[in-house]
């Protein structure tokens, strides 16, 4: 018979020569039995050779061998080894740059097309684009609500902190109004489009910057027309 800490430390020493191919070393085992010292592993691994449950090998560090296991672990080893092993997932670390939290991955399946309008300015407004470049494939759960949508590469960098960098693609949904907050393709002047986060104070209308290196741009209402609302982001790697 053995003890119950001679069971556990007969467990560990097992497992882990299962799992690493090498013992463990004591201060291991005396942390793993919660022992205060040493001395205390050495008793317990006298007995266990005393008992011909293992053997230790002369002039070798960590050298101990597993002669014969006690019933009820054999059991339970054979056990375990008759059972599929668990997934586990593996995480490769990559240097990819987190996606923004409202954006959402692109998937084949239930995907529309949607025309690209060309480049939209996220920084200085550029002049505002009217004409079909090409199509891309969007989720089809990105294009939010009734209405028509299209899409506008990114240009600059003034919504960076609103997680939109440069070269990425914009879906944005058709629509003359916005709420205080969103981000809209904003006609400035009929003549320059831009890309900003829209906010109304009294007769006024701010186009916000992502991007302190940027100032927010105050113009009358009447000089700003929206033009879409962002609903989606794509991003390239």
């Amino acid at each position: 018979m053995l003890t119950r800490k001679q069971l556990e430390l007969l467990d560990f020493i097992q497992k882990r020569m299962d799992h690493d191919g090498v013992p463990p070393s004591f201060d291991e085992m005396k942390e793993a039995l919660d022992l205060r010292s040493k001395s205390g592993i050495h008793r317990l691994i006298t007995a266990l050779e005393e008992r011909g449950f293992i053997r230790r090998l002369a002039h070798r560090a960590r050298a101990i061998e597993i002669v014969k296991l006690p019933e009820s672990m054999e059991r339970a080893r054979a056990a375990a080894a008759a059972e599929p092993p668990a997934f586990t997932p593996r995480v490769i670390e990559g240097d990819r740059v987190a996606p923004p939290a409202g954006a959402m991955p692109v998937e084949l399946l239930h995907s529309l097309e949607v025309p690209v309008m060309g480049r939209i300015a996220a920084g200085v407004p550029i002049e505002a684009i009217s004409e079909v470049s090409h199509h891309i494939a969007v989720p089809g759960s990105m294009l939010s609500g009734r209405g028509q949508h299209y899409a506008l590469e990114v240009k600059g960098d003034s919504m960076i902190e609103a997680g939109i960098n440069d070269g990425d693609i914009v879906v944005i949904r058709e629509q003359s109004t916005a709420e205080n907050g969103d981000i809209v393709v904003a006609l400035v002047e009929g003549a320059e489009a831009t890309l900003k986060r829209f906010r109304r104070k009294g007769g006024m209308i701010a186009l916000e910057a992502a991007n302190p290196a940027y100032e927010t741009r105050m113009l009358p209402d009447h000089a700003v027309k929206v033009q879409g609302r962002l609903v989606g982001l794509i991003r390239s790697y």
